[in-house]
């Protein structure tokens, strides 16, 4: 049995300048020197901070359409993925751009139409991309969820090479792969959102296993321990402004897997405004010293999670207890 891990949550950690805020974190993730970057859906997507919370610096304004997923490589290397303008870029630490992945404004042709039809076939890259993950050799790993029902892989040049899955519940199908993460041994984890489980494939793409004991994964992150963190939404009643969670359903939560799948530790309260507790965890992402980073969807100005206070917290640092 795994050895449980505990933490402490860290209230107002981040320093933002006066006056800014991040109207939704979609995603966090740090570099090699544990410099945190939030991806965030403000006038200033990628806001960079030390360890410490110290406001370090800005990037990206103007550049993005909704961001939505953000992995940062070994070397440094920023991937961001942008699932309204069906793109994922490829930046250096600063924020040059090296590369884009799909065309600006071009989705592909899945059957998908906002509001009318599902996805009705899995298709090429990309259509409302989530987000992206390394392999060990290099090669990247996207998901590609709301338009799409699919994984993709390229090379690390970013070169396609094959993509995997069509809509449905089964083995190797998807409905909504919403994050992506790849361990040590070459497996590939893949939140299958609406199906409430994580599937697990061997690089080529092949079926190995489904872990169905999670609640609507969003995001997915595995740190040097092979620790999995797992966010998730939990389950809700209604859709739009109006949602409102069920009195009987579990609430939305963090949990810390085995890479077999073995529940190490479980936390989220009751109140989803509380420190500690989550309303709708998107990015999740573990430092170096092993300390978790959460961002959340929370705005409340008119968007589709309408309940949730203008103060609800959409960043929390959360600090690994050692003993």
């Amino acid at each position: 049995m795994p050895q449980k891990i505990e933490y402490e949550v860290i209230e107002d950690w981040e320093k933002l300048p006066e006056g800014w805020s991040f109207v939704e974190v979609a995603g966090v993730a740090t570099d090699s020197q544990d410099r945190v970057y939030v991806f965030n859906r403000g006038d200033h997507p990628i806001i960079v901070f030390s360890p410490d919370g110290d406001f370090l610096e800005t990037w990206g304004e103007g550049v993005f359409t909704n961001p939505h997923g953000i992995y940062i490589g070994p070397d440094d290397t920023v991937y961001c993925a942008d699932n309204f303008d069906h793109t994922v870029r490829i930046f250096e630490p600063d924020g040059t751009l090296r590369r884009t992945l799909g065309t600006k404004n071009q989705p592909s042709d899945t059957g998908f139409v906002p509001g009318k039809s599902p996805v009705q076939k899995g298709g090429d890259p990309f259509n409302m991309v989530t987000n992206v993950a390394l392999s060990q050799q290099g090669d990247l790993y996207v998901s590609d969820g709301y338009g799409n029902a699919r994984v993709h892989k390229f090379t690390s040049n970013g070169d396609y090479l094959t993509s995997w899955g069509e809509p449905g519940d089964g083995p190797g199908e998807f409905n909504l792969p919403h994050a992506i993460a790849v361990d040590k041994n070459d497996r590939v984890y893949v939140a299958d959102r609406e199906n409430s489980r994580i599937q697990v494939f061997d690089l080529q793409g092949n079926y190995i296993t489904e872990w169905g004991h999670v609640l609507r994964p969003d995001d997915l992150y595995i740190d040097a321990e092979e620790n999995l963190y797992v966010a998730e939404l939990g389950e809700r009643a209604g859709k739009g402004p109006n949602v409102k969670v069920e009195p009987h359903a579990p609430h939305a939560r963090v949990s810390v897997l085995s890479l077999e799948g073995e529940v190490i530790t479980q936390f989220g309260g009751d109140v989803p405004t509380d420190p500690g507790s989550f309303f709708a965890p998107h990015g999740i992402w573990a430092d170096s010293q092993g300390d978790l980073y959460v961002g959340e969807v929370t705005y409340s100005g008119g968007g589709r999670f309408g309940l949730v206070p203008l103060d609800c917290h959409s960043l929390q640092k959360f600090v690994r207890i050692r003993s």
